[in-house]
This record gives structure tokens, C-alpha cells and sequence, in this order.
């Protein structure tokens, strides 16, 4: 496949028009490699680990959510020269999907949808509500376990969420008007909880992304490569 026919699929999947405006120059081809692709691999971030693998892996082209290059580079030093060096050293190429994939049918917040089997599925700004069909317990395994409670809650019948970092005022008073009883999210800040109008569910912002990614790996026929944080409970 040439590189010009992935692109035209890869914005059928996520088109660029539903990205916020601060992508914008941050999303799609980032990085130009070879024109024909055939091997492909998949990850949420292009960290050193997840690129090494894929030079080894032979990969033509690195699809990931968060771009490497968020900032505007007038210089090529430290850690991300050590990344674009081995990227352009291999010719491969990097796409990035960040909030068109959030946004589109089948992204990210479908994806966790999915995995913590919410039904009666409604849209917000940036996230989804729906009924919760499973218990606390339950919603903490299928996020590894990696999730902080503020306020009480000991059940949730309608669960809202944003995958990423989606702890704003504005979301969760949008999620309590429509009826939600807990709003699930990563990287609360706590001048946010301590105002919050519902109980709020914290998971990592890993937990949260990866599985939109896997489940892409998965259904295009990719290899993905996971490089999950590491993240230590000390009781």
C-alpha cells in the first residue's frame, strides 16, 4: 500500500475535522518514511521502547494517539533526537490520531465504552454516558486496577466518561445534568474533585487510551506493542 492510500484510510477511520483546534499541524503524518507500506505496528505513544520494537519488528509505519512532537521543535536534542534519529535511520513512517480519534464512531471513548459494557450510549461534548452494568469491583479489574475514588459511591447506575484527561468543570456539570451519577476520567486535579457535583472515578490516562489502540491493532491486523507506565500501590 502506498503511504497517500493509508492516509485517505486512515482519515476515512478518523477524520482530521473532528480534532480539537490544538492539534491542528499535531496530527496525521508526523514523521515521512518510506512511500509503500506493509508492515505496520500500533501503540499509544511512540516512546523509545515502543520505536526500538518497531525498527526491530520491520515495521514501515508507527500509528500511535499522542504525538512525540507536541511542542514546536527549533532544536533536535536529547531524548527526542535519540527518538528521530532511530525513526528516520529506519525510513518508517509515524501517523498520529489524537482527538479526531477521540471524537469519531469507533474511537477512543467507544473503545472503553466497550470494554466496561456501558448500553444506552449517549454522546457528550467530549466523552459518552450510559447505563453501567457492571460493579465497582468490576470496572477497577478492567482497568488494571488503577483507579482512585473521590466521594462516596458505593454503585453506579449511569456512568459518564471521557477517556484521557477530561476532569473539567464544564464536562461534569454536563454529565450531571444528563443524569449521570459518576463521571470516570484521568488526571483530576484537586481544586476539581473538592467542587466536583458528582463523584469522580480517576484511572490512569494509560487504562483509559490503550484499549482504543489494542482494539485498532486488532481489527486492521496490526502488530501492537504495548508499553504500559509502571504504576506501584503502596499501602
Amino acid at each position: 500500500m502506498h503511504v497517500r492510500a493509508f492516509i485517505k484510510e486512515m482519515e476515512r477511520l478518523a477524520p482530521p475535522d473532528l480534532a480539537e483546534e490544538f492539534d491542528c499541524g499535531r496530527i496525521g503524518l508526523i514523521v515521512e518514511g518510506r512511500p509503500e507500506i506493509e508492515k505496520i505496528c500500533c501503540a499509544l505513544d511512540a516512546t523509545a521502547s515502543v520505536v526500538r520494537r518497531a525498527v526491530e519488528y520491520g515495521a514501515d509505519m508507527l500509528v500511535v494517539h499522542h504525538t512525540p512532537l507536541w511542542t514546536p521543535v527549533t532544536a533536535l536534542t536529547g531524548p527526542t533526537a535519540s527518538l528521530m534519529r532511530q525513526l528516520l535511520a529506519a525510513d518508517m513512517n509515524l501517523y498520529v490520531m489524537h482527538t479526531n480519534f477521540d471524537h469519531c464512531t469507533e474511537g477512543v471513548n467507544d473503545a472503553l465504552a466497550e470494554l466496561l459494557s456501558l448500553e444506552n450510549r449517549v454522546p457528550l461534548s467530549l466523552g459518552i454516558i450510559g447505563s453501567c452494568t457492571i460493579s465497582i469491583d468490576e470496572l477497577a479489574r478492567r482497568l488494571s486496577g488503577n483507579i482512585r475514588i473521590w466521594g462516596e459511591l458505593t454503585s453506579i447506575s449511569r456512568l459518564a466518561m471521557v477517556a484521557g484527561s477530561g476532569f473539567d468543570p464544564a464536562f461534569l456539570a454536563e454529565a450531571k445534568e444528563a443524569g449521570a451519577d459518576a463521571f470516570l476520567s484521568a488526571e483530576l486535579k484537586h481544586s476539581v474533585a473538592r467542587y466536583s457535583p458528582l463523584p469522580c472515578i480517576e484511572a490512569t490516562h494509560y487504562a483509559l487510551e490503550a484499549p482504543a489502540m489494542r482494539r485498532l491493532a486488532a481489527r486492521k491486523g496490526w502488530q501492537y506493542l504495548d508499553d504500559p507506565p509502571i504504576v506501584r500501590s503502596i499501602v
